[in-house]
């Protein structure tokens, strides 16, 4: 099993008891309000966790969803993921807005970074956020990523088309 570890944080993957856990921040209309996906009912929440384990067993595996715990207490806090696409790969993370504003999120994105460039080997790695979430672009800023820029209108969900910004950072040559 994959594990990842920084100063505060034991990055690793979800297993089916978590769910519980997961569903405490991704039923929160606070949370969701940038995202495809939620607020969540159980079900949702327990399908995702299915499915991640799912993309856990794929050969060659491409996508990597994990559980961001806090290392002194062990608390599940939030997920972070990482999706290979031939040499790129897509970051995304979600915090349990009692964490939020404490620079997990942000040390959490650096360990992905690392997996990404040294272990999987990707040039690119990017990500994107609405431009009134101004917390997420804050991480990716805060990781290096820059802004290549504003995709107009490219995502429809919740009923309606939305704009993000687009960052990226390189592999160090």
């Amino acid at each position: 099993m994959m594990q990842l570890e920084t100063e505060r944080l034991i990055i690793r993957e979800i297993v089916e008891s978590d769910w519980e856990h997961i569903h405490t921040y991704t039923s929160l209309p606070e949370v969701t309000t940038h995202t495809a996906w939620g607020p969540n009912t159980e079900e949702d929440t327990q399908d995702y966790v299915k499915y991640v384990i799912e993309l856990q067993q794929a050969k060659p595996r491409e996508g990597y969803e994990l559980a961001i715990c806090l290392k002194q207490e062990g608390t599940l806090i939030g997920g972070i993921g990482l999706h290979v696409m031939d040499t790129n790969a897509e970051l995304g993370y979600v915090l349990n807005p009692s964490y939020q504003g404490r620079g997990y999120a942000t040390e959490a994105a650096r360990a992905m970074l690392e997996l990404g460039f040294n272990t999987l080997k990707v040039h690119r790695i990017f990500a994107k956020c609405r431009p009134e979430n101004s917390s997420s672009e804050k991480v990716m800023l805060h990781i290096g990523m820059e802004r290549e820029g504003l995709m107009r209108e490219h995502w429809y969900y919740k009923g309606k088309y939305h704009d993000s910004f687009l960052y990226s950072i390189l592999a160090k040559s």
